[in-house]
């Protein structure tokens, strides 16, 4: 779980010149003459990004947390507009109007953004409930935009111990995770490590049974002992599908999945108002489990 950077140009540049030749002295004088060719060659060159019109991006993935007590719930909305790929800061939304409707009986739930950050809240707090249908209504910039989901089941997370080993740099920690599926249903999870280090699965091959893995978490500002929490929530399969498809094109970044969301990924909300204007981002409502474990120095 773990990404690699490709070679530097030098390296690549230098790669197939050591291959054609096989003694050290042309090796020692050509890698210098590339490089100096490459050093007198560079040049600043400025290249115009084109501008794109700012999509409204909506994270509302909602986490039920079932093994506490009493059971709590996360309700959040974020609100974001899209940014060119070059733009340090990301718009938050905060004047939009945003709630949910309860689809059984018509009840609605408004939410509201008392810090002004973008981030919407139930006005009053609420635990999703099982079986329920719920709307979720976002209206911005004299548009509607509308998604709906239902609650999905997860198992607990049944234990996590730090392991002894590494992988390539030596400074992972392993994690030891285990749990067990529910073998009534065809299941999808989505791990969250620490903070926005994600892992979506599937139980295609432990269906119904005990599964154990080993997770290599790395931070490389890491100060022991510190303590993380491990997230394991459920998921519907078109959610597995999508949010495995998110991470491939915008990676783990500080700011969570949807914070670079690509403009050509569509998730489960629509603009009612006008189609072609279409949102980011989705809506998701998952039973949680969380564990915590503090991390310790085994080298």
């Amino acid at each position: 779980m773990k990404l690699y950077k490709l070679p530097s140009l030098e390296w690549s540049l230098l790669l197939p010149i050591i291959l054609n030749f096989k003694t050290m002295n042309k090796i020692y004088i050509l890698s210098i003459l590339a490089s100096f060719f490459f050093m007198s060659c560079e040049k600043v060159i400025d290249i115009e990004v084109p501008s794109i019109e700012p999509k409204l991006v909506i994270d509302a993935s909602f986490e039920v947390l079932f093994d506490e007590t009493p059971i709590i719930s996360n309700n959040v909305v974020k609100l974001r507009l899209s940014a060119d790929y070059f733009e340090d800061v990301i718009p938050r939304v905060t004047n939009a109007t945003v709630f949910l409707t309860n689809l059984n009986d018509n009840s609605v739930i408004p939410f509201s953004d008392i810090n002004q950050d973008g981030d919407y809240e139930a006005v009053n707090s609420f635990v999703p409930l099982d079986g329920v249908a719920y709307e979720l209504t976002v209206i911005y910039n004299n548009e509607t935009y509308k998604g709906k989901a239902t609650k999905i089941k997860s198992s607990k997370i049944s234990s996590i111990v730090q392991g002894e080993k590494t992988l390539f740099s030596g400074e992972e920690v392993e994690l030891k995770i285990s749990f067990k599926d529910d073998g009534a249903l065809k299941n999808h999870y989505l791990f969250n490590v620490d903070i926005y280090n994600y892992l979506a699965i599937e139980d295609r091959y432990f269906d119904g049974s005990d599964y154990n893995f080993s997770y290599f978490y790395e931070d490389e500002n890491i100060e022991f002992p510190k303590k993380i929490d491990i997230k394991l929530s459920g998921i519907t399969k078109e959610y597995f599908t999508y949010f495995r498809v998110l991470i491939g094109q915008s990676g783990q970044n500080a700011g969570g999945p949807f914070q670079s969301a690509p403009s050509t990924l569509l998730g489960n909300i629509i603009n009612t108002t006008n189609e072609a204007n279409f949102p980011l981002g989705y809506f998701h409502i998952s039973e949680t489990d969380t564990f915590y474990i503090e991390l310790v120095d085994k080298n």
